[in-house]
């Protein structure tokens, strides 16, 4: 708790550049050739100029879009953009956190995030899927995509990097700052808590493979924020003690079954460094209440097609997604400015 009050106070010391800052958000996509039969294509939301054709980001009519400058040319500053990667969950894509990615560039951040390939909602390919190590990899390929990228390259500061992930995203981006996976921990672990969501996708994800017990690591980001992560059990103690950047790890406060924030998030608080990591769960949110925004009838419309499929937009409690959104973000932008301060070039 008193690690808590700390950020709130320091969110507070900097809430007027929180408040104040404001960029027009440009986008565009960048797409990597076929490495290994893994081709990615990446979103890049960046400040930019006034100047270019605005369009509604990925609305439909399920979730809200956010308007963007397509193509714009990124906005010349004094300082440089911080980088922030992002990693979507299981069977979703990149644009699960199109909100967040907009509410980051609109305070100065570049953000970039590729869609896994076997575990996007497009590509379910089991072959892909079970190579699991590969999407921290996605990750550092995106870093490097994006320091060549002749239009961004400049603008970045490759010394200020951090990574957010939720669900299957959130285990990515831990494993991205050096926590070890260990299949015969996660397969004892399992013993003991089978109706997790994790142990129910043992065969989909490849989670027996010994490729999973290598190193992940890479030593460019500095931060990561974790939101509701999955599949965490199999990271051995050992190596997320060692875990020797800023964290900031937020659970779901309501269960929808079979992800429990204090198995799951609530693993990693107990054993993440102390000085360097926040905890914190959000009350009412439930696992999806982290991706975009749904249109009023969304829960209808989905159950319509696929019964209980409207769980994705359905929240607990009586806060709106749009409230817990504002949350996060309050949260998310106060930890990164803290902690890419603190990082001497």
């Amino acid at each position: 708790m008193i690690k808590l009050l700390l950020l709130f106070n320091t969110l507070i010391f900097c809430f007027p550049l929180v408040t104040y800052a404001s960029f027009y958000v440009g986008f565009k996509e960048i797409n990597l050739d076929d490495e290994g039969g893994r081709p990615l294509n990446i979103a890049v939301w960046y400040p930019a100029e006034h100047v270019g054709k605005t369009i509604v980001l990925e609305e439909n009519a399920v979730f809200y879009g956010q308007e963007v400058i397509a193509n714009s040319k990124p906005l010349l500053s004094g300082n440089k953009y911080p980088l922030i990667v992002f990693s979507h969950g299981y069977g979703g894509s990149w644009r699960n956190l199109s909100w967040l990615a907009y509410e980051l560039t609109s305070q100065g951040y570049i953000v970039a995030a590729p869609n896994h390939p076997g575990t996007t909602f497009l590509n379910r390919d089991l072959k892909q899927a079970t190579q699991l190590w590969q999407r921290p990899r996605d990750l550092s390929r995106t870093i490097d995509a994006i320091s060549l990228d002749q239009d961004l390259a400049s603008y970045i500061d490759m010394n200020k990097i951090a990574a957010v992930g939720h669900s299957l995203g959130g285990w990515t981006v831990i494993a991205l700052a050096g926590g070890r996976f260990n299949t015969a921990q996660f397969k004892q672990d399992c013993m003991t808590h089978s109706k997790l969501k994790a142990c129910q996708v043992v065969t989909e994800l490849g989670l027996d493979n010994p490729e999973l017990n290598m190193s992940m690591i890479d030593p460019r980001i500095k931060a990561i924020i974790t939101l509701d992560a999955g599949l965490v059990r199999g990271f051995t103690a050992e190596s997320l003690q060692k875990i020797d950047i800023p964290s900031l790890v937020i659970g779901a406060g309501i269960d929808v079954g079979d992800m429990a924030v204090e198995l799951e998030s609530g693993y990693l608080q107990q054993f993440l460094t102390k000085p360097l990591s926040t905890y914190v769960v959000i009350p009412n949110a439930m696992h999806f209440s982290f991706i975009q925004e749904c249109k009023p009838g969304a829960v209808a419309l989905l159950n319509k097609e696929s019964e209980g499929d409207g769980i994705i937009c359905q929240d607990g409690g009586t806060r709106e997604r749009a409230e817990i959104h504002r949350e996060l973000s309050y949260l998310i932008i106060g930890f990164l400015a803290t902690t890419m301060m603190s990082i001497i070039n």
